[in-house]
């Protein structure tokens, strides 16, 4: 490669970083104003509102999950559609009938392997649900407000992750690069999480490989919101710890036997070696679905 050519992909390689990280910068501007909006017409103000999140599990991340969605679809347009020059195309925002087909297909990606890494656990690692209180109609009503509560959650996590950065810094590095890159990043930006573990940390970029393969599948965005959303709502429906974030679901009241790095513990199946191995045959299989926007 001549000296020309380098520079000038190392121009695009700058560029593709710079608008990346405006994107970032500009959606945390535009969620944190959500979130301090929301804070003063519920308590009167932004401190009385972020006192009021931390108190409660399912209405932080109900709130914390729109306005993050909100505000970074706000950078899309004002970053992604601006001076980046992406397109809805670029961004894989597929038409209703070819997003919705990928939507369901990416559910089924995400709860296979989150079902089979429970059911391993309990035939390998003596995990077990036991009867809680409530009834099947609660179980019914809340497993929906879960799925509910955490759509918004999963989706800003597409759009941040599997958005402007991963298509910019994919045109200069490579989709498959990128892939990994961001991954890696996802994985990171879960480090603070609760009982996080370092296996933990490195399923979840393993995870985002997952989930930047379904983003280039068939459906785009939203397979990888699917995916998302079905791993995740399939976790907390069998009450088991999301990313160490546990939920309380009536009716069924999992423990996760052990050891913990093979079951993830009190991390969740994230932490565990199953969900490894789940994880990893997910991936192979939605490799195979994207192998053409990959080639």
């Amino acid at each position: 490669m001549t000296g020309p050519d380098l520079r000038s992909r190392f121009r695009a390689a700058l560029r593709a970083v710079g608008w990346s990280l405006a994107f970032v910068l500009v959606g945390f501007l535009f969620t944190t104003l959500l979130v301090s909006l929301w804070g003063l017409l519920v308590e009167g103000s932004v401190q009385g509102g972020l006192a009021r999140l931390r108190a409660s599990g399912v209405e932080s991340a109900l709130v914390q999950g729109s306005a993050s969605l909100t505000g970074f679809l706000a950078a899309t347009w004002v970053v992604g559609f601006g001076p980046a020059g992406l397109r809805r195309a670029d961004l894989r925002w597929a038409p209703p009938r070819e997003g919705i087909r990928g939507f369901l297909v990416g559910l089924l990606l995400g709860i296979a392997p989150a079902a089979l890494a429970l059911g391993a656990s309990v035939l390998l690692g003596g995990a077990v649900w036991l009867r809680d209180d409530g009834s099947l109609a609660d179980y019914a009503v809340r497993v929906g407000l879960t799925a509910l509560v955490l759509a918004p959650a999963a989706l800003s996590e597409e759009v941040i992750f599997r958005g402007v950065p991963l298509v910019l810094l994919g045109r200069v590095l490579g989709r498959i690069t990128a892939v990994v890159a961001i991954a890696a990043l996802f994985g990171v930006a879960h480090l603070f999480n609760p009982q996080v573990t370092p296996l933990g940390v490195g399923n979840i970029a393993l995870a985002g490989v997952f989930l930047g393969l379904a983003f280039y599948a068939p459906g785009g965005v939203w397979t990888a919101f699917g995916a998302h959303l079905g791993w995740n709502a399939t976790l907390a429906a069998l009450d088991a710890p999301v990313s160490g974030l546990p939920f309380d679901i009536p009716y069924l009241d999992y423990h996760p036997g052990g050891p913990a790095w093979l079951t993830g513990g009190a991390f969740g199946p994230e932490g565990g070696v199953l969900a490894t191995l789940t994880i990893t045959a997910a991936v192979l299989v939605t490799a195979r679905l994207a192998r053409k926007e990959l080639a």
